[in-house]
């Protein structure tokens, strides 16, 4: 099977776990996807965990890269920090889906070792990136800069989560723009 075999498996296997997570993640439905048998897949991905843990690591992987791209097209940190929804939002204009990395949290206590690491992994890079954008903004002092990026993590993939149990991208609008107002946000 070829490499562009596998990133169609990899990107069709992204669009099925951010819409029914780890759990509604089969091979069946993802070959059907791709327009292969679900054996096929198997020369990849020996395991549902295997298919699982790549997506989630190039999940993880697409979003370091986003993130910094952000830094590098906004080298204000404050304008940075306002963009950083942005990629969450994405994916809940994109057919009410969610975060691959949140939605595998909910599910964290069923999933494999591999899998719970890049979760893991996706909240840190997330909180990184955050904490060091806060810290070069001079938004809080720097011992504080940690616990707010956590806040912040938290609070939009929240605003995710609420948006999408209403199928509606506008409340997830309007919840960051009241983060803003509360100042957890910049404004």
């Amino acid at each position: 099977m070829s490499s562009e075999s596998r990133e169609k498996i990899l990107a069709a296997a992204r669009r099925v776990a951010q819409a029914r997570g780890y759990g509604g993640l089969n091979f069946r439905d993802v070959a059907e996807d791709v327009g292969i048998k679900a054996a096929s897949m198997y020369h990849h991905f020996p395991t549902k965990a295997d298919l699982g843990a790549a997506v989630a690591r190039r999940y993880r992987e697409d979003n370091a890269a986003a993130l910094e791209a952000i830094s590098a097209e906004e080298p204000d940190p404050i304008r940075a920090l306002r963009r950083y929804p942005e990629t969450f939002r994405w994916a809940l204009a994109n057919q009410n889906r969610m975060c691959l990395c949140s939605f595998m949290a909910a599910e964290y206590d069923d999933l494999p070792e591999p899998l719970k690491a890049e979760v893991r992994a996706f909240a840190d890079v997330n909180v990184a990136w955050l904490k060091k954008a806060l810290s070069k903004a001079g938004v809080v002092k720097p011992r504080e800069s940690e616990r707010r990026a956590r806040a912040i993590y938290a609070a939009v993939a929240g605003a995710q989560l609420m948006a999408r149990s209403r199928a509606d991208v506008s409340l997830y609008d309007e919840l960051i723009e009241g983060y803003r107002a509360a100042g957890l946000l910049p404004a």
